[in-house]
């Protein structure tokens, strides 16, 4: 009997299984891309998707554990089992489908690009070439910007997190900064460091933002996507919504 459970165990560990106690829910994020996530001046982590998790966590009757890592770091720190889900406006894209699950959409993210008020700089080749633009390691802006605007001229600059972006943004270093609408419009333009600095040019698509999973917790994929579905359906998600916006983040 002992030689029978011993093989059983070690069969479940080879094939990368393992004991499915979700009493504890680690969440890895990034908190420097206010009003998603970001740090309170007494250190605590808040934002939309804290509170989103938070919830998740309540209603999964489990303690949340919230690991801060680098944004280029959310996928090799989930797949290293550091935490157990990314949840740090991570959009779903087919590279990362490669590497990762997703849980069901939790809110649109599109793409603009800043520059200084006034800026003739539009998000288009021809407007960029020879400028230098800062970009998120590891973030679906950088893979746009290094794939459709690197080879033609453009000089993209990534960096460690979005802070560091803005920094050089106002400090003259970089010409014009590409992340997420909402990001750039509450956590930058509408605070007193975004003084002097506008939206350039239209939207670029980029899709929908989701928790990053490790493929093989399909258990947990499942809890997570009823839950969401759930907060939806009673109107969780728009009353933690209306916390951090006034217009609806989800969308179609």
């Amino acid at each position: 009997m002992k030689k029978l459970a011993f093989c059983v165990a070690l069969a479940l560990a080879a094939g990368g299984a393992y004991a499915k106690d979700w009493s504890t829910i680690r969440f890895g994020t990034d908190a420097s891309y206010a009003p998603f996530e970001s740090k309170a001046t007494d250190g605590k982590l808040v934002g939309f998707d804290i509170d989103l998790g938070n919830e998740i966590c309540r209603r999964l009757n489990a303690r949340c554990v919230w690991v801060e890592e680098d944004f280029d770091g959310m996928i090799p720190g989930l797949k290293a089992r550091k935490f157990d889900g990314a949840l740090s406006a991570l959009t779903i894209t087919p590279q990362r489908e490669q590497q990762i699950a997703f849980s069901a959409k939790l809110f649109n993210t599109p793409t603009r690009l800043v520059a200084k008020q006034g800026s003739p700089l539009q998000p288009t080749i021809a407007s960029l070439q020879g400028k230098t633009v800062g970009v998120e390691q590891g973030s679906i802006q950088e893979t746009y910007a290094k794939q459709n605007w690197a080879p033609k001229g453009v000089n993209v600059i990534p960096y460690q997190n979005q802070d560091q972006v803005y920094l050089d943004l106002q400090s003259g270093r970089l010409d014009a900064a590409l992340q997420d609408e909402v990001q750039a419009n509450l956590g930058f333009l509408k605070t007193p460091r975004g003084a002097g600095f506008a939206f350039a040019g239209t939207e670029i698509p980029t899709g929908a933002a989701a928790i990053g999973l490790r493929k093989e917790d399909a258990d947990l994929k499942a809890k997570i996507d009823k839950t969401i579905a759930d907060m939806i359906k009673d109107g969780t998600y728009k009353k933690i919504e209306s916390k951090y916006f006034d217009f609806d983040v989800y969308g179609g």
